[in-house]
């Protein structure tokens, strides 16, 4: 860390000590609320937050969840939080009411911050349906009755002192928790991820550095806000760096390209989608783009074409990858602006500073340089553990401090790593080892391809073999078939192609391959 980086301490600190250094910069523009703050702004609405929070009852180390889109009240609800000495419990926006309930019973939750209405959720509604009994901020101007509405929550900061709320944020410390971020559980119950100040601050100090992020940027910020690339790798980046945010609380190409335009943004982080929309987009030549400078798509598996088109179509001077999950603090390995190209779009990059890894087989010995083995890490940004899950924790990080991904990469012999395939995913066809992620990557160039999953199927010869779930259109099974025969080895063609209509995504747009694995069974004749 650098000596910047151990005055920062906590979260809110840095609020404060970036509103002395970049001042009257603009620092945060919600274009759907009309507002435009500088830096010292940001500072002031924090510190009503804080006092309003105090004044709400939230104590330190009390659990609160947003569960809200990205916005500037988002931004200052979480601050009033953190500098209260709360935890933050970021919650997804398309959870469901069950899926939300869980969350805040699990994570002991004292309040949750929210709004009415989202991509036709009702939020209120759809907790009072699982009598959630948590108190609820609505971060509006109306409320219904018994409901708690931004402006009231704000007037009870009136009963506190400024000098109480610069307290509060003063007895936080780098080793208290920040936030409790819960994985999107795919094959089970979410698990609530414990990560610290000093954590988010050391690791996103370390990493928008790496991006390049200076003052004077703007970036627009449409990854959500609860998870990391919207919260740490973008909000709280931004501030720390003298970054102008903007938040973007959906995704829509027309309002992004004239957002793009109007606000002369230079950073877009995002998933390959998003980028393939912008360079697919038949207006985009309507558009001036001069000004995007740094393009980082966020996914382990990101086609190698996209970041040659990022710097070659869309003009990009910054062009970098990375690789990480909720329990590394979203960050193992990142490219440097050094880097060949080459290297960048055929790796998630090398360790990321300070950090080790290595690759183990089943029997949990290194593995060789170019062979596939599970990616573990040690370092400062491994989690303190699961919320209230010593087991599940005890599980994932062994006596030695290392962090099970639970993914299978390749480590070349200079350093660069990349992501084959989940470990649970992998397929055994014939005794060779088949990664459903790979099928998947060369499937997805077929133009007629939407999307496509694969997983493994029993096979009476073979053991397992492929089966992949496509979305498509204008295709057979055999013409499939015979494309993949043509770009991959035998064993690793699909044997069973079924057509869908959609792939079971749970809340963070993952693919549930479980419910996959019960689609094909529902398929089988009877015995």
């Amino acid at each position: 860390m650098t000596r910047h980086d151990l005055e920062l301490v906590s979260i809110p600190r840095m609020v404060l000590i970036s509103a002395e250094k970049f001042g009257t910069a603009e620092a945060v523009v919600d274009l759907e609320l009309g507002l435009r703050w500088n830096f010292h702004d940001v500072a002031d609405r924090m510190l009503e937050a804080v006092r309003a929070a105090v004044a709400f009852g939230i104590e330190p180390g009390d659990r609160v969840a947003v569960w809200a889109p990205n916005s500037a009240n988002w931004i200052v609800a979480a601050l009033g939080v953190l500098g209260a000495g709360g935890v933050l419990v970021p919650m997804n926006t398309r959870f469901k009411g069950s899926e939300a309930a869980y969350i805040l019973r699990r994570s002991g939750a004292k309040a949750v911050f929210t709004v009415p209405e989202f991509v036709g959720n009702d939020y209120v509604a759809m907790l009072r349906a699982e009598d959630v009994d948590v108190p609820v901020v609505l971060m509006n101007t109306a409320a219904p009755e018994g409901i708690t509405n931004w402006p009231e929550f704000l007037a009870r900061g009136a009963s506190v002192t400024e000098d109480s709320a610069r307290a509060r944020i003063a007895a936080v410390t780098a080793d208290d928790l920040s936030d409790i971020m819960f994985t999107s559980g795919t094959t089970g119950a979410p698990k609530g991820v414990m990560l610290t100040h000093g954590q988010s601050l050391r690791m996103y100090g370390y990493l928008s550095e790496i991006f390049t992020f200076a003052p004077g940027d703007r970036y627009l910020i449409i990854p959500p806000f609860f998870h990391t690339f919207g919260y740490k790798a973008g909000w709280m980046s931004c501030l720390l760096r003298g970054v102008c945010a903007i938040p973007q609380p959906v995704f829509d190409t027309d309002v992004v390209f004239q957002r793009l335009v109007d606000e002369r943004v230079t950073i877009l982080l995002g998933p390959p989608t998003l980028f393939l929309d912008v360079i697919r987009n038949p207006r985009r030549g309507e558009f001036d783009l001069s000004h995007l400078r740094v393009a980082v798509p966020a996914a382990a598996n990101v086609p190698e074409s996209l970041y040659y088109q990022l710097r070659d179509e869309l003009g990009f001077d910054v062009v970098l990858s990375a690789y990480g999950l909720t329990e590394s603090s979203s960050v193992i390995t990142t490219a440097e602006i050094t880097d060949a190209l080459d290297d960048i779009a055929n790796s998630v990059g090398r360790a990321a500073r300070d950090v080790e890894i290595k690759l183990v087989d089943t029997d949990g010995a290194e593995v060789a340089s170019g062979e596939p083995g599970e990616v573990l890490v040690r370092g400062f940004n491994v989690t303190r553990g699961y919320w209230d899950d010593p087991e599940a924790t005890a599980a994932a990080i062994d006596s030695d401090g290392w962090l099970h991904s639970g993914d299978i990469g390749v480590l070349n012999d200079r350093g660069y790593l990349k992501i084959v395939d989940r470990k649970k995913d992998m397929v055994i066809v014939g005794g060779f080892n088949v990664y459903p992620a790979e099928i998947e990557k060369v499937l997805r160039q077929h133009e007629n391809i939407v999307d496509v999953a694969v997983i493994g199927v029993p096979d009476e010869r073979m053991g397992e073999v492929g089966a992949a779930f496509v979305l498509a259109e204008n295709l057979t099974e055999q013409q499939l078939i015979e494309w993949a025969r043509e770009r991959l080895a035998n064993f690793k063609v699909p044997r069973h192609i079924v057509f869908v209509d959609d792939l079971p995504r749970n809340a963070s747009m993952k693919v549930i391959k479980p419910q996959l694995r019960a689609q094909w069974n529902s398929l089988q004749p009877s015995p």
